[in-house]
């Protein structure tokens, strides 16, 4: 009987458990700027973090810094929008490049390795309370999310397009003379729909072009990230 019981408690540890998973990437989102002399560390530290599979890391060129000479060129006013909406949701009344958000709710100056790092093994550390599985097949994408029982409030499904790799070269402003590279550039985020995680989430969307593609559901729209995931 002993050896019984010891065989079902070996078993028990394998059994899957409720808002649990060893796969749970931890979005990351850089705040940049070509314009920004201060921003290529926190630029080189994003490509590093692209590099792992259980981040996903993304990067936001802000336009507030073009007036001093040099106009980013993959800056849009609707990734300042959305940074200047985490300070306000984080009860902060300025902004600043570079700055990385973690799971949409932990700010941090992008060029702290060890900080960062440290506030990604700790969200990696919390319970997953939706999952989440996305599938491509040819121009279509599949979306199923569901969440734990007792999770409430209202979720931004989103989808992120991307160009992997880019080099500029910089002829004025702070990085004069420069050569950037840059990873993840974020080239559109769009709103596919809000959820309510009452019940299961189930959309099919068309997917276009060759960029990579993430899927983001996020509480509110700047809030937590609830679910993550990569499109294959």
């Amino acid at each position: 009987m002993a050896k019984l019981g010891t065989l079902f408690a070996a078993f028990l540890l394998f059994l899957p458990v409720p808002g649990w998973t060893q796969e749970r990437p931890v979005l990351v989102e850089l705040f940049t700027s070509q314009g920004c002399s201060s921003c290529p560390p926190a630029d080189d530290l994003l490509r590093e973090l692209a590099a792992r599979d259980e981040v996903i890391a993304l990067a936001l060129h802000v336009d507030y810094w073009d007036y001093i000479g040099w106009p980013d060129s993959f800056a849009r006013p609707e990734y300042t929008a959305r940074q200047r909406a985490y300070a306000r949701e984080g009860g902060e009344n300025m902004v600043y490049t570079p700055q990385m958000v973690i799971n949409g709710t932990d700010g941090v100056v992008g060029t702290y390795p060890k900080d960062v790092n440290a506030l990604i093994s700790e969200h990696m550390s919390r319970p997953a309370m939706v999952t989440l599985d996305v599938t491509r097949q040819g121009g279509r994408l599949s979306i199923e999310a569901r969440a734990e029982p007792g999770t409430g409030g209202t979720c931004a499904v989103q989808l992120v397009r991307y160009r992997p790799q880019a080099t500029v070269e910089v002829t004025r402003g702070e990085n004069a003379g420069r050569t950037l590279n840059h990873a993840n550039v974020v080239t559109d985020m769009t709103l596919l729909a809000d959820w309510d995680m009452a019940g299961p989430l189930a959309l099919d969307v068309p997917l276009t072009g060759d960029l990579p593609a993430v899927v983001v559901i996020q509480q509110g729209r700047f809030g937590p990230v609830q679910a993550v995931a990569r499109v294959e």
